[in-house]
C-alpha cells in the first residue's frame, strides 16, 4: 500500500509519486505518515524530509512551509527543497561560512532582531543542505 506525495515549491513540482512513508520535520517535531493517515495540516520548519520508495530512502533539505495530509495523499508546499543530488556542497559551504561571519559580525556590530534573525536562518539552511548533501555522498556529518 502506498501514499501519494507532492512536493511543490513556488518554482516547481520537485516529486510527485507514490511512496511507502514519508517523514517530515513539523515545527513541533518529526512526523512519520504512513498510508491511511489521519487528516492533519501542519506548518514545516526547516529540517530533512525523508521519504521511502521500493526500499530506497531519498532525503531532501526543506526550508519550511506547510503540509496536508489525507488518507491517500501528502501535499508538501515548500518555501524551498532540494535533493541531496542537487545540493552543490562547496556553494552550501561557502553559504554556511558567511552566515558564520555574519553571525559573528551582528555581535560586535548590534544588528537589528530583524537582521539577526535572517542571518540566523541563512545559517541554519546551509547547515541542513551541508548534511543532506554530506549523508547522500557518504561523506562526514558536522
Amino acid at each position: 500500500m502506498t501514499i501519494h506525495l507532492d512536493i511543490v515549491t513556488i518554482e516547481r513540482v520537485v516529486v510527485s509519486e507514490d511512496v511507502d512513508y514519508v517523514s517530515a520535520p513539523g515545527i513541533d517535531g518529526v512526523l512519520g505518515i504512513l498510508p491511511k493517515h489521519e487528516p492533519l495540516l501542519t506548518a514545516l520548519a526547516i529540517g530533512e524530509l525523508h521519504y521511502r520508495k521500493a526500499n530506497t530512502d531519498y532525503s531532501f533539505a526543506i526550508g519550511g512551509g506547510f503540509m496536508e495530509v489525507r488518507p491517500d495523499k501528502v501535499i508538501v508546499l515548500a518555501d524551498a527543497a532540494e535533493s541531496a543530488d542537487e545540493i552543490d556542497e562547496q556553494r552550501a559551504e561557502q553559504a554556511r561560512k558567511r552566515a558564520q561571519e555574519l553571525m559573528a559580525q551582528k555581535v560586535q556590530a548590534g544588528v537589528d532582531i530583524a537582521q539577526a534573525a535572517l542571518i540566523e536562518q541563512s545559517f541554519r539552511r546551509a547547515e541542513l543542505r551541508l548534511k543532506v548533501a554530506r549523508r547522500r555522498r557518504g561523506g562526514t556529518q558536522e
